[in-house]
């Protein structure tokens, strides 16, 4: 098997989902047979945002060849990763150059993980939400748009209100009674808005 771990090797995180990693060829003669490639190892080490992982899954991409860089897809934003190289012959591989760590930037979150509209009154409606699953980043806000409904489907004027990212319920007051709202929720983190989701509810007739 080759003797020696490619050196020099360097990340450079392009966003929060894509790095690029290069590194020094290994002299030819240390590849003790025909060179093939070079195969990057890399894995998740933890979540910046919460809960850290408790197996980890190595992924290995294999760069045919005498390439000396190759690009890492499908990172999780907001995480810290490890990685090594190693080259390869028709033998095997070489040992693996010493583990760099790096991470990701925050991306925008997942949508909230629920939206749920309850307690109707003439001019009220009560909203709760979960936060999302994949937060990606810290939360600095949710942003809900709302709307009136009208017999003919028409929509009426938007009202957009930003929730501190700490809460999860909301008391809608000052609404009209019987009448049907669309609702529009998201959660935003400093790079943006993740995918929202959408409910109706309908507030009272009469009480």
């Amino acid at each position: 098997v080759p003797m020696v771990a490619p050196g020099n090797v360097q990340v450079h995180v392009i966003n929060s989902t894509l790095a690029k990693v290069h590194w020094d060829p290994v002299p030819l003669k240390t590849v003790r047979g025909h060179l093939q490639g070079y195969k990057v190892y890399y894995w998740k080490v933890q979540s910046l945002s919460r809960r850290s992982r408790r197996h980890v899954e190595k992924k290995i991409l294999t760069f045919r060849g005498n390439k000396t860089f190759g690009m890492l897809p499908g990172l999780e934003p907001y995480s810290s990763y490890k990685l090594n190289v190693r080259v390869v012959n028709g033998k095997g591989e070489g040992p693996a150059s010493p583990d760099k760590v790096f991470k990701t930037p925050e991306g925008v979150p997942s949508s909230p993980s629920f939206l749920k509209i309850t307690n109707p009154t003439l001019d009220s409606l009560t909203l709760e939400w979960g936060s999302p699953t994949h937060p990606n980043g810290v939360l600095t806000s949710y942003i809900l748009k709302f709307q009136p409904i009208n017999n003919t489907h028409e929509l009426g004027p938007l009202v957009e209100i930003r929730i501190p990212a700490n809460e999860s319920s909301l008391i809608l007051k000052n609404l009209n009674y019987s009448t049907r709202y669309k609702f529009y929720f998201n959660a935003q983190t400093s790079v943006g808005s993740g995918n929202q989701i959408t409910e109706e509810a309908v507030t009272v007739m009469d009480e």
